[in-house]
């Protein structure tokens, strides 16, 4: 019981709890959001919203290069921290703009990818990935 209740954390709790948040994050919004945007990518490029009047078939290329290729590198744990700027701002977007801030209704899940991504860009990686096997 004590030990629940302790705050102190062993370097491996913390590189498998870190692992485990990359590859979730990364698999479900890999699979569950940009693989169908990315197949889609033709049916949805006159519908997507129009980010900063950069156009919609631009802006759908920039949420799928995030949603899709950028979560597959975090997953994997290559140039973590440079690859998640991309889904924080995506996310952020999708949280704030497309769903009204609702935490509580349609935001939930952006903002939940949101709060995982910026954690991940906090505390990086984790040992567990191509970045940690590079830097020892």
């Amino acid at each position: 019981m004590k030990k629940l209740l302790s705050i102190k954390y062993s370097a491996t709790a913390f590189n498998i709890s870190f692992l485990l948040l990359r590859v979730v994050l990364g698999v479900t919004m890999c699979v569950n959001h940009g693989y169908g945007k990315l197949i889609h990518f033709a049916d949805m490029k006159n519908s997507f919203v129009n980010l900063f009047g950069i156009g919609q078939a631009l802006t759908l290329a920039l949420v799928v290069f995030a949603e899709f290729f950028c979560a597959i590198f975090v997953m994997i744990g290559l140039f973590t921290r440079f690859t998640v700027i991309p889904l924080i701002i995506t996310m952020g977007y999708a949280f704030f703009s497309a769903h009204n801030s609702d935490i509580f209704g349609k935001g939930e899940l952006a903002s939940i990818y949101l709060a995982g991504f910026f954690a991940i860009l906090l505390c990086g990686p984790g040992r567990v990935s191509v970045d940690g096997v590079i830097n020892k």
